[in-house]
């Protein structure tokens, strides 16, 4: 009789419940590749379903018994589930998830007590935590990703964990395991906000080659000039904003106060370097004046905004 046979997953993040119980299917399967599966709910489990589904079979063969929306179990189910977990058999894995909170925590309290094996999966909502979880997914695919990329990957998919978890695998699969922003760029090209960013973060960091090498390859993957013309003015609106915060502030206070995820103030701090204020408000006018001539103003929006990413260059060490 053992607890190892007890799992108790506890959130809402459905990618990763889904990851939890297929684990222990996994290793139940390992142990016995014939092991069923039943997977039951408030609905479908009625008084004595556990007992039927954990009595011993006499064609033997291991059995796992998934009870989905644990929290809205009743107290007849709640104290039958607690009775077998008090004495569970060696050949069945029981797991029970659990979305968490208040609710049915009279569930998570047994289970607990009996030993069970707890696994979080809670929802994925800083994107400090999201960067991380993109460069897990690479990892856990065989490759490696860098901070940059893995926001980049962000920016370009979205936060639903499923999208990006296919789109990590999609990349380490087509890369060879080495995923950079190029990648990044070129398999994701529809992405047009991720290209404008490109071109934008190596302008402000003085990057003249970089910038342009990025700002081509939009144009040419059919990128609106306009939305590069945008991100280049965030870029700089960024610069603005963070050198111009309190001095006094600083982590979490920061962040709050200029409205940014604290990574984000993090990357522009970094940025900053080598900027004055009379260069930031230099290419404060110079995306102001390309955003006029790409919206009809100039003739050729392509080379309005070459000569604005090497004005923005030559601003950042001018003063």
């Amino acid at each position: 009789m053992s607890s190892e046979r007890l799992t108790l997953i506890v959130g809402d993040e459905e990618l990763l419940i889904d990851r939890a119980i297929a684990d222990v299917v996994t290793a139940t399967r390992a142990r016995e590749s014939e092991a069923e599966v039943h997977e039951l709910t408030p609905a479908t489990l009625t008084r004595g379903g556990l007992a039927e589904l954990t009595s011993p079979s006499l064609f033997g063969g291991g059995r796992v018994v998934v009870l989905r929306s644990a929290q809205d179990f009743g107290k007849d189910l709640i104290a039958e589930i607690g009775a077998y977990a008090a004495n569970p058999a060696d050949d069945i894995d029981l797991v029970a998830v659990h979305a968490g909170g208040a609710k049915g925590k009279a569930l998570a309290d047994v289970l607990t007590k009996a030993g069970a094996r707890k696994v979080t999966c809670q929802k994925i909502t800083r994107p400090g935590e999201r960067v991380a979880f993109v460069r897990a997914e690479v990892r856990r695919a065989g490759g490696s990703i860098g901070e940059d990329a893995a926001r980049n990957l962000l920016d370009a998919v979205g936060n639903d964990l499923r999208e990006l978890a296919s789109a990590c695998s999609q990349l380490v699969a087509d890369t060879g395991g080495r995923v950079g922003d190029a990648a990044v760029a070129r398999y994701h090209r529809g992405r047009a906000e991720v290209s404008g960013f490109n071109v934008a973060d190596r302008a402000v960091e003085g990057k003249l080659a970089d910038a342009l090498e990025q700002l081509r390859w939009a144009l040419a993957t059919g990128v609106a000039p306009v939305l590069i013309t945008s991100a280049l003015a965030q870029g700089v609106r960024s610069l603005a904003k963070v050198g111009g915060a309190p001095r006094g502030l600083r982590g979490a206070g920061l962040a709050k106060e200029l409205g940014m995820p604290p990574w984000k103030v993090d990357r522009v701090r970094q940025q900053l370097r080598g900027w004055t204020p009379e260069g930031v408000a230099e290419a404060l006018q110079v995306v102001a004046e390309t955003d006029a001539q790409v919206k009809g103003a100039g003739a050729d929006a392509a080379y309005a905004l070459e000569k604005a990413v090497g004005r923005i260059v030559a601003a950042r060490g001018a003063h």
